[in-house]
C-alpha cells in the first residue's frame, strides 16, 4: 500500500477544514485535506455571523469571500403572531465586525476550499477516510481514492473537520448522547418573489409558530432572489404531517400566517430535504495527535446560526495550539483548546435552551427593552460568545434567568 506523509492531515474541506488549512499554511505547514464529497455540494447553515469574518480574514480568505457577491447581512429579525423585532449587529456591545453575508453553502464552501488550495494546501475530493491508527505514536490514516485505491498518510497531527460525518468520533468511539431533545428540520430553497419593501433582505428572519413556542422557521434571503426556507421542531410535531417533504414543509408554513403571506408568490422549485436528530456531543474534543473541529465535536442547534462561527473558532484555536506544539512547547489541549472553545459553545447553549423554553422569546419581544441590554444580546447573536467583557457571556445563565424574570413580570 502506498504511504504518504504530511505535517497536518485534515478530514473534511468544509468551513472548519478549509479555514484551518489556510491558517496552517500561513505557518508554513504541509497540509493535506481529504474530503469525502465532490464540491460544490448542498449544505445548510447559510446565515453567517459577523464574528465569522474575523476568522475568514485571519485565514487570508477575505477577498475571496467579499468578491463572491453573496447577500449582505447586518442583523436578525424575529416575528411571532404579529409581533416583530430586529437586531442590527452593527449596534452591539462587543468590538469587531458587525456585518457579514448570507451564503449558498455549495458556493461558499467551494470558495473556501479553493482559497485554501491557493494558499498551498492540497485538497482531494471524493477521498474517504477508512481507518485511523495511533499505535505508532503519530496518526496513520488509511483512505480510499475515487478510483478505489487505498493508501496511507502518516501525519504529525490530525484534525477532524468532517462535520456531521463525525469520522473520528465514530472510529475512536468518542460519541456520547446530546442532552438536547431530538429535533428535526425540513428545508428547501425557493424563488421567494417577495415584493420589494416588505422584507429586509439584509437580515435572516426567524418566525416562531403562533401556537407552539418550540417550533420555528428560518427565512434566509440570497442575493439572487432566492431564499433558504426551513422549519425546526421536535420529531413528534413534524411526524404529524404527511406527504413528500415538500408537501410537509408547505403545510407547516401555512400554520404561520405571516410567513405564509410573505411567501405567497414563492416558486417551490427544489425538493425539500430533512434532517433528524442532528444534536451531537463527544467525550473529548482532543486526544494525543488529534483534535475535533466544529460539528465533528459538538453541534447544538441551528436557531442562532452559530455552527459556522463555532467551526471557525475551533479552527483558529487548534491552529494556534499546533503552532506552539510544533515550536517545541508543551500544549495543554484541554486548557488551551477544549475549555476556551466550550466556553463560547456554553454561552450559545444557554440562549438556545432559553429560546425553546420560551424565556428568551419573552426577552426579545419585550415592548420596552433596555438599549444597553439589547446591545449585549446583539453581540451574542452576532457571534461574540467568547467576549467575557459582556456580562451575558461572563455569567450567561444567571444573567439571562434574571432578565427572563424581569421581562415576564
Amino acid at each position: 500500500m502506498k504511504t504518504e506523509s504530511a505535517d497536518i492531515l485534515i478530514i473534511g474541506a468544509g468551513p472548519a477544514g478549509s479555514v484551518a488549512a489556510g491558517l496552517l499554511r500561513k505557518q508554513g505547514r504541509d497540509v493535506l485535506v481529504l474530503e469525502r464529497e465532490q464540491f460544490p455540494r448542498f449544505s445548510i447553515g447559510e446565515s453567517l455571523l459577523p464574528q465569522s469574518m474575523e476568522y475568514i480574514q485571519e485565514a487570508g480568505f477575505l477577498q475571496d469571500v467579499v468578491e463572491a457577491g453573496f447577500q449582505f447581512k447586518n442583523g436578525a429579525a424575529f416575528e411571532r403572531a404579529g409581533r416583530y423585532t430586529d437586531f442590527d449587529f452593527r449596534d452591539k456591545f462587543s468590538p469587531g465586525w458587525g456585518t457579514t453575508y448570507q451564503v449558498q453553502r455549495a458556493r461558499f464552501d467551494q470558495i473556501l476550499a479553493q482559497a485554501a488550495e491557493k494558499k498551498g494546501a492540497t485538497v482531494r475530493f471524493r477521498h474517504e477516510v477508512l481507518s485511523v491508527d495511533f499505535t505508532s505514536g503519530q496518526p496513520v490514516v488509511t483512505a480510499r481514492s475515487p478510483e478505489g485505491e487505498t493508501y496511507q498518510v502518516k501525519a504529525r497531527f490530525l484534525l477532524d473537520a468532517s462535520g456531521f460525518g463525525r469520522v473520528l468520533p465514530r472510529l475512536l468511539n468518542l460519541e456520547t448522547p446530546s442532552n438536547f431533545p431530538v429535533r428535526g428540520a425540513i428545508f428547501t430553497h425557493v424563488v421567494d418573489n417577495i415584493p420589494l419593501g416588505t422584507f429586509d433582505r439584509n437580515k435572516i428572519r426567524v418566525t416562531t409558530h403562533p401556537e407552539h413556542v418550540h417550533v420555528w422557521y428560518w427565512t434566509i434571503p440570497f442575493s439572487d432572489g432566492r431564499c433558504s426556507l426551513g422549519v425546526v421542531a421536535k420529531k413528534e410535531f413534524l411526524d404529524q404531517f404527511t406527504g413528500t417533504d415538500t408537501e410537509r414543509l408547505q403545510a407547516i408554513v401555512k400554520e404561520a400566517p405571516s410567513l405564509q403571506n410573505l411567501l405567497k408568490d414563492a416558486v417551490w422549485d427544489t425538493p425539500a430535504r430533512k434532517l433528524t436528530g442532528y444534536a451531537a456531543n463527544v467525550k473529548s474534543l482532543w486526544g494525543p495527535g488529534f483534535a475535533l473541529l466544529g460539528n465533528a465535536g459538538e453541534f447544538l442547534d441551528p436557531v442562532f446560526s452559530s455552527g459556522v462561527t463555532i467551526a471557525f473558532k475551533s479552527a483558529s484555536l487548534a491552529s494556534a495550539c499546533i503552532a506552539r506544539e510544533f515550536a517545541g512547547e508543551k500544549v495543554d489541549w484541554e486548557k488551551d483548546y477544549a475549555k476556551p472553545l466550550k466556553a463560547g459553545v456554553d454561552t450559545f447553549r444557554t440562549f438556545v435552551e432559553s429560546w425553546y423554553e420560551g424565556g428568551f422569546q419573552k426577552v426579545i419581544f419585550h415592548p420596552n427593552p433596555s438599549d444597553d441590554v439589547r446591545r449585549m444580546i446583539s453581540a451574542i447573536l452576532a457571534g461574540y460568545a467568547w467576549d467575557k467583557n459582556n456580562p451575558y457571556v461572563a455569567d450567561s445563565k444567571r444573567r439571562l434567568t434574571v432578565l427572563e424574570g424581569l421581562c415576564a413580570a
